[in-house]
């Protein structure tokens, strides 16, 4: 078949009404005089609501382009290629906003006359919009100070959060683990938020809050009789959660034949109710947590191998406040600024010696403990300023840690010769931890890891 435009003339119109992008042309006048069906479908506007009409219908803020229409048709002269190449912001017929890139040309009669104008768009809103998207979470991630609602700006901090981030973008199973009270659970909530599941549902179940013998009902639920008290339905978290996050923290106090039914459903996305013989399909991101050794678990065969492997495909470890004691102030303050908030007393500071005391203790409970500890604080307090007689008696009367000077009376042989390798290379760095790191041949997170752990910190 011969494709002859001049013979078959609607033969053109059809191509055109095939195009992704949107067509159009204008009357020497400004009117509307053709609209493609891809214009139609990127505006919301038909042939009807356009043809006839002036171009004003494409003029919209910030329009470098379209806006011009009527003033390049009058005077094309300034424009010897046509409006090339413009962005335009104008409103879909239903109200959207709508980021449309466009040409327009000039087309002229036999005489050389305007005769109107041919105009073609394309739309850029779904790009523009996630690119903005991209922008704030990239501007809520880039602070050192908060990522979600954690806050740390401490190198081990920074890592944690990039490795968040990662996850967040995956869809992979994430094992958190770390010391109780590190903030596994606001781990998780963050990657659930930066995600794409995060206008679905997030449960959270503490494995070794519920007893064994209700834990599975409460995860996959159960049918009505499937056991004594079972009177109705119950739908399980797993089901409940469909479309977004669940996470399981305490993963390592499971039965391993609990584990086997969590394997399932991880490998087949289907779960079976107590009690029921038929199995329900699920589309669930799990997220689990532990403060335990899985390892020795795996060694003492109290966790299944194949369940281990398959919940640690991408594992991130909480620090503990132990490891970016830098991190403190940081958290202090901003628990103060809750505190003043929940507790309507206005707290502007805390005294430098009871600062310098929560610096030196050891924190076996976290930030947790840290959390907890400020509110006691806020139940004690007479005026605008935490002091030390505010803190909790175990963190007054604690100790004071050793210092920098003289090393930990505790250490190892192999850690007290490290201690002062670190400590000379220090030096040589004139206290850059950069450089001491490149010195040492490692990296500044794993220097600052080593720092605190040979109680280095400054």
């Amino acid at each position: 078949m011969e494709l002859d435009f001049r013979k078959n003339p609607n033969l053109l119109s059809t191509m055109i009404d095939a195009m992704a992008d949107g067509v159009f042309t204008v009357d020497a006048k400004g009117t509307i005089v053709a609209w493609s069906v891809g214009a139609s479908r990127i505006t919301g506007y038909s042939s009807e609501d356009t043809v006839g009409k002036s171009c004003h219908i494409l003029e919209g803020q910030n329009c470098k382009g379209f806006s011009k229409l009527t003033e390049f048709l009058e005077n094309p002269s300034p424009y010897p290629w046509g409006i090339c190449n413009q962005e335009c912001k104008v409103l879909g017929k239903d109200g959207r906003e709508l980021y449309l890139f466009g040409n327009v040309a000039i087309l002229r009669d036999e005489h050389g006359e305007v005769a109107g104008a041919v105009g073609t768009f394309t739309d850029l809103t779904s790009f523009v919009l996630a690119n903005e998207k991209i922008q704030v979470l990239e501007e809520q991630t880039r602070s050192r100070d908060a990522f979600q609602q954690m806050v740390g700006k401490s190198p081990v901090m920074q890592e944690v959060f990039r490795r968040l981030r990662l996850a967040a973008q995956g869809d992979v199973t994430v094992l958190l683990t770390g010391e109780s009270g590190t903030g596994k659970e606001l781990a998780a909530r963050a990657i659930h938020a930066l995600s794409g599941r995060s206008d679905r549902p997030f449960f959270a179940i503490n494995c070794s809050a519920i007893p064994e013998t209700l834990l599975e009902s409460e995860l996959f639920g159960h049918v009505k009789g499937a056991f004594t008290g079972a009177v109705r339905d119950k739908v399980g978290v797993f089901q409940a959660s469909d479309g977004g996050t669940l996470f399981l923290d305490e993963i390592g106090d499971t039965s391993q034949l609990l584990q086997l039914k969590l394997l399932r459903v991880l490998q087949e996305g289907e779960i079976r109710r107590v009690g029921d013989d038929k199995g329900l399909k699920v589309n669930v991101r799990l997220i689990t947590a532990t403060n335990r050794d899985l390892k020795h678990l795996l060694a003492t065969g109290a966790m299944r191998e194949d369940f281990y492997y398959r919940i640690r495909v991408f594992e991130i470890t909480l620090p503990s406040l132990r490891e970016r004691r830098e991190d403190i102030p940081l958290l202090v303050h901003h628990f103060i600024a809750e505190g003043s908030k929940t507790h309507r007393h206005p707290v502007t500071d805390i005294a430098k010696d009871a600062m310098q005391h929560l610096m030196n203790y050891p924190w076996p409970g976290n930030i947790r403990e840290l959390k907890n500890s400020i509110e006691h604080a806020f139940v004690v307090v007479a005026g605008d300023v935490l002091t030390i007689h505010d803190l909790p008696p175990e963190l007054r009367t604690h100790p004071p840690t050793g210092s920098s000077g003289s090393p930990m009376p505790n250490l190892t042989p192999e850690q007290k010769e490290e201690r002062r390798e670190i400590l000379e290379a220090l030096d040589q760095a004139n206290g850059s931890k950069t450089q001491a790191a490149k010195l040492l041949g490692m990296s500044r997170v794993t220097l600052w890891k080593k720092l605190n752990k040979l109680d280095l910190h400054s």
